[in-house]
């Protein structure tokens, strides 16, 4: 496998930097993105790390020498560079970003017109085979301009809730050293609520990004983590009445498909993966969707990640009801889950388990949206390999912390097993 073939993974360019990832890459990418795009103008954004100023003026070098303009929003979260392109029209953006990967990391997030994820099936694929060949002519050099959208994008997520139905609170967050440490203090002007650092402080709840910012997770009043599925579950109980479909991922509890269908939506399900979500979203017209990890998704803010819009929407929970977050969640804690990462060799070795296991249990229920789901009635599971990692990821939950534990033992010793 040559440094390309690694880099370039299912939904993103992503490693190592300056082994893997570096100032020549970046260039390159920004060549061949750019010819492949056919876009008279790319928006380019990045993260803070500290290796995204230089990726960025090699990246933006790129594109000018293919001819193209760059319009660079700055130091911004992920949603907002795919908000941008949506929002003004642009035919392709660029995120400078590893995600939630550690700082010594760094890549590239591609869209291209209406902030469709480039993937290794819609374009990174093409994209890496132009930058092999390295067929890049002289062209007439492209022009760069800046673009301030904080304040606008503030703007646009404030029109999703009534500002008079958010109370006085206190909340802390946690930024991960990463971008959101620049747009939470200015979304938090707009409103009664009064924002610390420091997770000493009593605070009526908690939020953590990754370095990105493009996905929230939630911490409640006792300073303890709360599980995303039950934040999913909450939104849907209080905003989602009969508001048509709501999709779900393979690995999500059960808890979240109950509250679809109590609510009287149509529940939808979808592989785990930005890229799968968002054209599943656009193409079936839900109005609603979310994953595990912390990313939401609505349709109304053009089924973009929105971990801003969730944190207003929950903040309004708390204000309404006067109820602590650790209590509006406790009503759908229904069930036991984990969650274990198993590494593998290769795609055979993958196969191979996920047919032992579907013989195992040919009794169960089985389906095979992404990986294999299996299920009974008091538990069920699912197995699938990862798209960023030489790994595969299981997911178990059951009805009892006792079942739980009984089911992790049963199904590692299956997959452990040889032949």
């Amino acid at each position: 496998m040559d440094k390309l073939d690694k880099i370039f993974r299912a939904y993103d360019v992503r490693g190592l930097y300056p082994d893997e990832i570096n100032e020549e890459i970046a260039y390159k990418i920004g060549r061949a993105t750019a010819r492949f795009l056919k876009a008279k103008e790319i928006v380019v954004g990045r993260d803070n790390r500290l290796s995204s100023d230089d990726l960025f003026k090699s990246l933006c070098e790129g594109i000018q020498d293919e001819g193209i303009d760059i319009i660079d929003i700055g130091l911004v979260i992920s949603p907002m560079l795919y908000w941008a392109t949506v929002r003004y029209g642009y035919r392709g953006g660029i995120m400078i970003t590893a995600s939630h990967n550690p700082s010594e990391y760094n890549g590239f997030k591609i869209v291209k017109k209406g902030s469709i994820s480039v993937g290794e099936r819609s374009g990174l694929g093409r994209i890496k085979e132009l930058i092999k060949k390295e067929r890049f002519k002289d062209k007439k050099r492209g022009n760069a301009s800046k673009r301030e959208i904080l304040r606008e994008y503030i703007k646009d997520v404030l029109k999703s809730i009534n500002l008079k139905n958010i109370k006085p609170l206190k909340v802390f967050a946690d930024y991960s050293d990463g971008t959101a440490n620049q747009v939470i203090p200015e979304l938090f002007k707009n409103l009664p609520v009064s924002l610390t650092t420091s997770p000493l402080e009593e605070t009526d709840l908690g939020i953590n990004f990754d370095r990105d910012g493009d996905r929230i997770l939630f911490i409640d009043e006792k300073k303890q983590n709360i599980n995303p599925d039950l934040i999913t579950a909450l939104l849907i109980h209080h905003f989602f009445r009969n508001a048509g479909k709501i999709l779900y991922t393979v690995i999500t509890s059960r808890t979240v498909k109950e509250e679809i269908e109590k609510n009287d939506n149509i529940p939808i399900c979808s592989r785990v993966g930005y890229t799968f979500i968002k054209e599943k979203m656009e193409k079936e017209k839900i109005i609603f969707g979310a994953e595990s990890s912390g990313h939401y998704y609505f349709r109304n803010n053009y089924v973009l990640e929105s971990p801003l819009i969730v944190l207003l929407k929950i903040l309004e929970i708390i204000s309404r009801t006067k109820m602590s977050l650790s209590d509006l969640v406790s009503q759908f804690q229904r069930y036991y889950q984990e969650r274990i990462a198993i590494p593998v060799k290769n795609t055979g070795q993958t196969t191979s388990i996920i047919n032992r296991l579907e013989n195992k249990y040919k009794t169960a229920k089985i389906y095979k949206i992404d990986g294999i789901n299996i299920e009974f009635s008091d538990w069920w599971f699912n197995l699938r390999s990862s798209n960023t990692e030489p790994l595969m990821r299981l997911t178990i939950e059951a009805d009892t912390k006792e079942l739980l534990e009984e089911k992790k033992k049963e199904l590692t010793k299956l997959i452990s097993a040889q032949g």
